[in-house]
C-alpha cells in the first residue's frame, strides 16, 4: 500500500436486507497516489455517489476496508472519524455549498474555526489561497455577488485550507458553461500537482477527462481501471 494515499479494499456497500438488497458498490479494490488526478465515470444509477461517500469518510463499507495513508479508517471512532474529515479530506460540491450569509474569506476560516485554528496563520492562509486562485478582489463578497465560476474557486480554495490528503470534487462543472468548468478542473488538477495531493472528481462531462490522469469506470457498482 506504499505511495497509496487511498485505498479501497475490496470494499462493498449494502442497503436494504432480503428482497430489497441492493449492492450499490460490488468488491472494489482501488488505489490513488499522491499527485494523482483521477476521473470517475459511470452512468446515473452506476454508484458514484457511494463510491464518493465512501471515499470522503461519510459512509462506512458494509464489507472490506478503506485506508488513508495506511490507516483504516471504518475502525475509526465517530468522534475521530469527524477530525479525519476535517483534517485529511477536502470537498468540492457541484453547486459549490458556500455559506450565504459569510464573506469569501469566511468560507475559509470557518474551516480554521472548526478545527480550532482560526488565528493570524488562517487569516494570512485564506489570504494566500485566494490571491493564488484570482480572487483577492473578492476576498469580501458575498457568494450571490459571484459569478458561477468564481463560487467554484473559492470551493477549491476552501477544500485546500485544511491542508487535506485528498480532494473529492463531485460533479464540480455541473452548473457552469463549457469555459468556466474546464477553467475549474484546470485549477483543481494543477493545484494537486502543485501540492501533491491527491483527487478523485465523480463527472459526466467528457470533455473534462484529457485533465485527468486516470479514469476509472463504474457500472453497476463494479469498477474497471
Amino acid at each position: 500500500m506504499m505511495n497509496h494515499k487511498l485505498s479501497f479494499d475490496h470494499v462493498s456497500k449494502i442497503y436494504g436486507e432480503g428482497e430489497n438488497r441492493v449492492k450499490a458498490l460490488d468488491d472494489i479494490s482501488f488505489h490513488v497516489k499522491a499527485g494523482e488526478f483521477v476521473a470517475v465515470v459511470g452512468p446515473s444509477g452506476s454508484g458514484k455517489s457511494t463510491f464518493l461517500s465512501i471515499a470522503g469518510a461519510l459512509l462506512s463499507p458494509s464489507e472490506g476496508s478503506l485506508f488513508l495513508n495506511d490507516e483504516d479508517i471504518p475502525s475509526f471512532s465517530p468522534k475521530k472519524l469527524t477530525r479525519v474529515r476535517l483534517e485529511k479530506i477536502g470537498f468540492v460540491f457541484q453547486s459549490s455549498n458556500l455559506v450565504p450569509y459569510l464573506t469569501v474569506r469566511d468560507q475559509l476560516l470557518l474551516i480554521s474555526e472548526l478545527i480550532g485554528q482560526r488565528d493570524k496563520k488562517a487569516v494570512k492562509k485564506a489570504d494566500e489561497l485566494l490571491s493564488h486562485l484570482g480572487l483577492s478582489h473578492r476576498a469580501n463578497h458575498l457568494p450571490e455577488e459571484l459569478s458561477g465560476g468564481e463560487r467554484q474557486r473559492v470551493a477549491i480554495a476552501r477544500s485546500l485550507m485544511n491542508n487535506p490528503e485528498i480532494i473529492l470534487a463531485d460533479e464540480p462543472t455541473a452548473s457552469l458553461d463549457s469555459k468556466r468548468g474546464r477553467e475549474v478542473v484546470e485549477m483543481l488538477a494543477t493545484e494537486v500537482k502543485l501540492r501533491n495531493k491527491s483527487a478523485i472528481m465523480v463527472t459526466h462531462d467528457e470533455r473534462m477527462l484529457d485533465l485527468c490522469d486516470r479514469i476509472v469506470n463504474i457500472t453497476d457498482g463494479k469498477v474497471s481501471l
